[in-house]
């Protein structure tokens, strides 16, 4: 018998995805992340970014990075369970608890490591996980990694939602414990979780809820608070409310906020927290000062949904189907996986970076180009990247 290579795989199954339309093309981005930049040697207005208000290029914010680095160095030299917990992260929990209004705070490496970590000691056998078909991959993953049941409701479904509880109301042996976990704003579509309804839900069975606000951070809410503030509930309401800095706060880094309980129950139990070096001191520093910004000019938050109202006129009055948007997230949608990479080729030839989102990020057949405006967008910018969707969407016949 010929024996295969055990890594032949590999090319094949690259070369199906090509082959379906399902690949990702990387770019390269070869200057900062500006509504103009560099990318693949090409002068590019940036359509596609999570930097919603533009503070990756905020003075404030490269100074404090600059400026930690310079006083603790590059790395923190050790996990923050054992020896690199340094008083900027401490400082930068502390001052994210403040402008969250809340007790406590705790940041991770990343927001995915957040979900990946948490989640899965929230529980265990006996347990249930209540999740909204269209949550994040890193939601998911924290599900699948608890020997917990679980149970999928139909996207903001709240009548699926409470028969799922009813149905969980009925189980034997009753369940210990029960955590109802959503997007806030979910990443593809760019609509909000109906989260007073599902608060509602939760109280009446006794459950957990759980919030992963990645998308609604620096952009809903009294001054960008995020969805939490937004819909004017509060901690007792909303027990977890999990976010991110590499977003609207343009740095990176995720982090979780809630009660001090919760906080001292993370760190001890999370392994991507327990298990992973701790970010840089340069990076917290600047998340700490995008914090800061954010507080001093809410003007920010203002442009951004400014630009988002613009731009979402425009594109509906051409005839383009712009989904259930009701974020600066505005899905372009396309429908066929070609038809998206065949309209982001070619506004990309028009000089307007954006990406097609295909299957398995969104369903098949549900292709859509993503588009995410930022604070910094002039109305020039809007204008000619209408224009190029207008032509492109004009050749590949979705108007």
């Amino acid at each position: 018998m010929v024996k295969r290579h055990p890594t032949a795989y590999f090319r094949e199954e690259y070369e199906r995805l090509v082959r379906e339309n399902l690949n990702w093309e990387l770019r390269v981005l070869q200057s900062a992340c500006e509504p103009v930049c560099m990318v693949d040697g090409r002068k590019v207005i940036m359509m596609c970014a999570n930097n919603y208000l533009n503070l990756a290029t905020h003075p404030k914010v490269v100074n404090a990075m600059v400026e930690a680095t310079k006083k603790f160095g590059a790395g923190a030299g050790s996990d923050r369970s054992i020896a690199g917990n340094m008083s900027i992260h401490e400082e930068l929990d502390r001052r994210l608890a403040e402008f969250k209004r809340a007790p406590a705070s705790l940041t991770f490496q990343t927001g995915f490591m957040a979900n990946e970590g948490l989640i899965p000691q929230l529980c265990d056998r006996g347990d249930l996980y209540v999740s909204d078909e269209l949550n994040h991959g890193s939601i998911i993953d924290g599900i699948r990694l608890s020997h917990a049941d679980r149970a999928i409701y139909k996207h903001k479904d709240i009548s699926d939602l409470d028969r799922i509880m009813e149905k969980a109301e009925r189980h034997s042996p009753p369940y210990r414990r029960i955590w109802i976990i959503t997007d806030g704003v979910f990443s593809m579509d760019g609509d909000l979780a109906p989260l007073p309804e599902i608060v509602k839900i939760a109280e009446e069975h006794g459950a957990g809820v759980y919030v992963d606000d990645a998308h609604g951070e620096g952009v809903l809410g009294e001054g960008g608070r995020g969805i939490v503030s937004h819909f004017g509930l509060t901690r007792e309401q909303v027990h977890i409310e999990m976010g991110t800095f590499s977003k609207a706060f343009g740095v990176m880094g995720g982090h979780i906020t809630g009660s001090e309980d919760l906080r001292n129950f993370a760190y001890n139990k999370a392994r991507t927290w327990l298990l992973s070096a701790a970010v840089p001191p340069g990076v917290a520093a600047a998340c700490k000062a995008a914090i800061d910004v954010l507080e001093a000019e809410p003007q920010l938050v203002e442009r951004v949904w400014e630009n988002r109202r613009y731009f979402i006129e425009e594109m509906e009055a051409l005839g383009f189907d712009t989904g259930n948007s009701e974020t600066p997230i505005v899905p372009i949608m396309c429908g066929r996986s070609k038809t998206a990479k065949d309209l982001a080729d070619y506004i990309w030839r028009r000089g307007v970076f954006a990406l097609p989102i295909v299957y398995p990020m969104v369903p098949r057949e549900k292709a859509r180009i993503r588009v995410q405006l930022c604070a910094k967008h002039t109305t020039e910018h809007l204008e000619r990247s209408i224009e190029a969707f207008k032509e492109g969407g004009k050749r590949v016949g979705l108007i």
